[in-house]
């Protein structure tokens, strides 16, 4: 129902876009995130963004580095990722909430950023 895309190998002070696209019915939609898990980490908040592109929230780390958006018309949520670092390598997950969902109820397949430093 969600599918990502877009990770992949990049050296350090890269650049990747990541892309998430959604099969569910959109109009139920109501925040969109990306969360990442390194290994032997637990998962992290990375960015959400309310499904019609307001509200953007970053995690400290990632502010002024990455950014999210939305594209309605494409069904699609995106993450900018800029001067990336090593520790940014992780398997980057997208993920949706409903309207009156209290936690992300859809999640993409992950998708691998690996950051060499």
């Amino acid at each position: 129902q969600l599918q990502a895309s877009g990770g992949g190998l990049v050296q350090a002070g890269g650049s990747l876009k990541l892309s998430c696209t959604a099969s569910v019915r959109t109009k139920s939609l109501y925040r969109m995130g990306w969360l990442r898990q390194a290994p032997g980490r637990e998962r992290e908040l990375v960015a959400s963004i309310d499904w019609n592109g307001r509200i953007p929230n970053y995690a400290d780390s990632m502010k002024g580095r990455f950014t999210i958006s939305t594209d309605k018309a494409k069904s699609t949520v995106y993450l900018h990722m800029n001067s990336l670092k090593a520790e940014d390598t992780a398997l980057y997950y997208c993920a949706a909430k409903r309207v009156g969902d209290h936690e992300y109820t859809y999640w993409g397949q992950g998708t691998l950023v690996t950051v060499s430093s």
